[in-house]
């Protein structure tokens, strides 16, 4: 975790600042995640129940999801939650310690002066859009961001008074200055190095940035506006444009409502139900709960969309008792990190109708080639936790009875029914993806007030507050993703990328093996489906011109991606990972390798067996 630093009094006047900064963003968070709550189930009810549907539902809940997630990436900005990483840090001694977290608040600062201008100039030219149904400015939704990054300023400053010393922070900002005007300077040669210029920026830079303890939403965002600044002639405008397609597409606020559906299953009693119930069959077993959470993650895989709603609908359940019976921490996340990864060829996933959709490969058949691939990496993260486990002391926990199991099932029946309520309210077209999880929060909140009685109001603000700040700390690394992806893609490395593979040697072989590489290293800086639309096109052709099956080649890339996505140091699914889990980065990093590799076996299996994708089309 993030290591304290020399503190000066700060005074009262800053206090004051901090104290209504506080408030000018926790009550209208909480007020946004109740307003999407009731907006999106409202029109579940009407569409389904009064077959009336509320056109302006969707549109409305778009609206206040940027201003959801903006918020509550302030509110993680002023709780210190973003995820970042200090194991470099800690190796310091104090006083470089805590000079390298003041550089590191002033590139937070510096990012956030940066986008100021931009976002006016995009919420100035989003004014001439209107919305269809309720005929609003778009710039009312966009705005989100250029007030976001206000108050992001406003708390990163007095952090700094608070947290640094005069003198670290004069020291500071001359080096952060001498740095900047030296990157001005060299801006001619920067123009000579073609695409030498994403390994100074993509690779250099947001590793600079993220071994100095730079919150990784920041470090991305930092170099994305640095490469686009000193290297071409685009304007900044086009930043702020992308972080607002990453972080505003709709099937993402599933993420804040799984959040908060997983925090409310927990106070309800409905997870206790189920993992009592899941104890008593697995409690003796060595690693049983680390089993629950594989077979957990699989079931509700693909029902929000997200990965990272996944994992949030699935760890709160779990965590509490796992460490409980004496779990680390690191391991967890690690785990839950590598099964969201396992899960990425499951359907319903956002990843199979997009590849299905501009590639013209049949989604029925995706959906049928998916299931077998995530099997071999559940069973090859399952064999891990067998031999990782196979130590664990069980002394003390009994097998329990077949009294005690039907008693257990019994009491835990409405909370093992909620997995099932949720997917068969998508199945059968109740509810969207995104809805869904509103179903859930009623179901919950009516099982925990009439079944389990358990129903804490004081709980209910702190969760709301908390669900913003973890959703804005997520969301803002996408949006930010999604920045530096766009830049990636206007580098022409895409081009350069396909004229390499199609030339490469060994035939279907050597092509399969150098798409394992070449997706594994995009799904970790472009994630899923924005390479997917880059490369889908480019590349299957070259698959089915070497013999190699569309949907086998399929699973091969989306498996590759997803080892991507959750693998450190860039791997955006990671940090949402530790997020979730409350975890810092740097516990779980050491520990997440091993189960990577157990993935990437698995993924040579899959790669080198075709059946496992195609036998069953």
């Amino acid at each position: 975790m993030q290591p304290a630093s020399p503190v000066v009094v700060i005074p009262s006047r800053f206090r004051g600042i901090d104290r209504a900064l506080g408030w000018l963003t926790e009550v209208p968070a909480a007020l946004l995640v109740v307003a999407e709550i009731v907006i999106l189930f409202a029109g579940v009810v009407s569409r389904y129940i009064f077959n009336k549907p509320l056109t302006w539902s969707d549109e409305l809940a778009s609206v206040l999801f940027l201003w959801l997630a903006m918020l509550g990436a302030v509110i993680a900005l002023r709780r210190g939650e973003h995820m970042r990483l200090t194991t470099f840090v800690n190796l310091l001694r104090p006083q470089w310690r805590a000079w390298v977290d003041t550089v590191s608040a002033l590139i937070v600062i510096v990012f956030v002066l940066l986008i100021l201008s931009p976002s006016w100039e995009y919420i100035t030219n989003q004014w001439l859009i209107t919305t269809p149904a309720l005929e609003l400015h778009d710039a009312v939704r966009v705005a989100a961001i250029g007030v976001g990054a206000v108050l992001m300023m406003l708390i990163a400053l007095v952090r700094l008074a608070e947290r640094a010393t005069a003198r670290q922070v004069a020291s500071a900002v001359v080096v952060l200055a001498v740095a900047i005007i030296g990157l001005w300077l060299l801006r001619p040669v920067f123009a000579t190095l073609g695409n030498v210029n994403l390994i100074i920026f993509f690779v250099g830079m947001v590793a600079l940035c993220v071994v100095m303890g730079v919150p990784i939403a920041f470090a991305f965002g930092i170099a994305t506006l640095s490469y686009l600044a000193l290297t071409t002639r685009t304007p900044l405008t086009i930043v702020v444009s992308r972080m607002d397609e990453g972080m505003s597409t709709l099937i993402l606020l599933s993420v804040p409502l799984f959040v908060f559906l997983g925090a409310l299953i927990e106070m309800t009693g409905l997870a206790r139900a189920m993992v009592d119930f899941l104890a008593t069959l697995l409690g003796h077993v060595r690693g049983g709960l680390q089993y629950v959470l594989l077979g957990a993650i699989y079931l509700v895989s693909g029902i929000s969309g997200s990965k990272a709603a996944d994992m949030a609908a699935v760890a709160p359940a779990l965590f509490p008792e796992m460490k409980r019976r004496g779990a680390h921490e690191g391991d967890l996340v690690a785990l839950l990190s590598s099964s969201g990864a396992m899960s990425e060829t499951i359907p319903p996933s956002l990843v199979l109708i997009t590849i299905g959709s501009v590639t013209g490969v049949s989604i029925a058949a995706l959906f049928t080639g998916g299931l077998l691939p995530a099997v071999v990496g559940m069973i090859a993260l399952g064999v891990l936790v067998f031999f990782e486990t196979r130590r664990e002391k069980t002394t003390g926990i009994a097998r329990a009875t077949g009294a005690q199991i039907v008693r257990s099932l019994l009491i835990a029946v409405p909370a093992l029914a909620l997995p099932v309520v949720i997917r068969t309210v998508v199945v059968e077209g109740v509810a969207t993806a995104t809805e869904v999880s509103t179903v859930g929060v009623v179901y919950t909140i009516v099982a925990g007030l009439l079944i389990y009685r358990q129903f804490d109001v004081k709980r209910l603000f702190p969760m709301f507050v908390d669900t913003a700040a973890l959703s804005g700390a997520i969301l803002l690394i996408i949006g930010c993703a999604t920045g530096m992806a766009w830049a990636l893609t206007q580098s022409g490395f895409s081009r350069q990328l396909v004229t390499v593979m199609s030339a490469v040697p060994g035939g279907q072989a050597g092509f399969l093996a150098i798409s394992v590489v070449a997706f594994v290293v995009l799904g970790s800086v472009l994630e899923g489906i924005p390479a997917i639309v880059l490369f889908g096109p480019l590349l299957f052709p070259v698959a089915r011109a070497l013999g190699v099956h569309e949907v086998h080649y399929a699973m091969v890339v989306i498996f590759a991606m997803g080892l991507g996505l959750f693998a450190p140091p860039f791997g955006v699914g990671f940090y949402a990972a530790c997020a979730i889990g409350k975890v810092s980065p740097d516990v779980a990093m050491p520990r997440v390798w091993r189960y990577l590799a157990a993935l990437f076996v698995a993924l040579v299996i899959i790669a080198a067996v075709p059946w496992l994708s195609i036998g069953f089309l």
